[in-house]
């Protein structure tokens, strides 16, 4: 299936948009009980599913997510491995230990335990003094710690994430997003191959106690291999669940459901839905040209854009609705442009959703125009620029 777009627009309010209603392709109706979803592919970085998702939440045990990111970029950073010991102290075992009355892994007090241990204590049972004890070990103090999960936050892309302690235990100013919550478990899947698998595992055993993976999407037998569940009193039960089937990985982040069952209900759904009800399509070959760019002063009126590879998004397969597709760029763009310079994106709907944003490059070169032509440009920009 080729998509072919009409000449670019004149340059309105900053920017030179191009839309064309294609093909029926549009998003598949779904419905879910969770206040906010956000459900994305793995391979293409299509959304699937978009609800409130930039809603800031209260994470609870979510936020141990990003205290894992940063384990696992130290361990990744050859900064330390998985044999260092960290010594259990008295505020670890009291405010998440088992005198706390939260998710534990039972800790003894002044032991020392072995960072694999203490990742499987959070990654299985969601363990806060597994991650007290971390964040003692590595920063000193768990406030200390918590300054660096949000820099590694900001640093992966996660503008809005903000974490003051490694529990996600209720505090002021700690937030996060669905989306953010998700994009984090897309990265930690692609990011850390090895150390992911902590997540899939089935159950821990830790000071002669077992306790199983409290991720309900693992004993439902649909390819379910992580991540996690949290709830607090300001946004309920929520959930990062990745599944992988077929040769094909969705994951989603949902947040405001009612209880236990209702989210592992909710997540289910949705990610059997994101599953069954798209295929993989390719709506731009690689080198092909998409559109055009308005060029200023230049010995051409436009130039031909491309993205570096194959664009492909995944489209639902039934109730199609329509794809929206549009270029977006700040324009026009001056003179001289050389072949391979950013020039926009490409930005896909698929109904009301943004499922894919691709960055588009010159696809040749566009040199100076002569001074006539220049003429005339200067005296387009004087007629319309002001309406930018």
């Amino acid at each position: 299936m080729k998509f072919r777009f009409a000449a670019p627009l004149a340059g309105l309010l900053g920017f030179v948009l191009l839309l064309l209603s294609l093909v029926p392709a549009g998003a598949q109706l779904f419905e879910t009980k969770a206040a906010q979803a956000f459900m994305i592919d793995a391979e293409t970085g299509t959304v699937l599913f978009s609800k409130d998702a930039d809603r800031p939440i209260q994470p609870a045990s979510l936020a141990k997510l990003m205290t894992m990111e940063v384990v696992f970029h130290t361990i990744k950073s050859a900064r330390v491995t998985l044999d260092d010991t960290f010594v259990v102290s008295e505020n670890a075992w009291r405010t998440g230990g088992a005198p706390s009355g939260t998710s534990t892994m039972f800790a003894q007090l002044k032991s020392t335990i072995r960072l694999a241990d203490l990742i499987q204590g959070v990654t299985v049972q969601a363990a806060n003094d597994g991650c007290i004890i971390i964040a003692e070990g590595f920063a000193g103090s768990e406030a200390n710690f918590a300054t660096e999960m949000t820099e590694r936050a900001r640093q992966i892309g996660l503008k809005k994430s903000t974490f003051v302690n490694a529990t996600g235990l209720p505090a002021d100013g700690q937030q996060a997003t669905v989306r953010e919550l998700a994009l984090l478990a897309l990265h930690i899947w692609r990011a850390y191959p090895d150390l992911y698998r902590y997540y899939g595992q089935k159950d821990f055993t830790w000071n002669k106690i077992t306790q199983r993976n409290r991720n309900p999407l693992l004993a439902m037998d649909i390819g379910a291999d992580g991540l996690a569940i949290g709830r607090s009193d300001a946004s309920g039960f929520g959930i990062v669940g990745s599944v992988s089937h077929g040769g094909r990985r969705v994951i989603a982040a949902m947040s405001g459901l009612a209880s236990d069952r209702e989210r592992a209900e909710e997540a289910r759904k949705l990610l059997d839905w994101g599953l069954r009800s798209f295929e993989k399509t390719e709506i731009f070959a690689k080198d092909e040209v998409v559109g055009e760019a308005q060029v200023f002063g230049g010995a051409k009126s436009g130039v031909a854009l491309k993205a570096k590879a194959p664009v492909v998004i995944f489209l639902p397969i039934a109730n199609r609705d329509r794809l929206t597709a549009r270029i977006v760029y700040e324009g026009p763009v001056a003179a001289p442009v050389e072949e391979g310079q950013p020039v926009g994106a490409l930005r896909v709907w698929i109904g009301d959703t943004l499922s894919q944003e691709t960055p588009l490059f010159a696809a040749e070169p566009v040199g100076v125009g002569s001074l006539p032509r220049r003429a005339l440009d200067a005296a387009k920009e004087l007629a319309v620029g002001w309406l930018r």
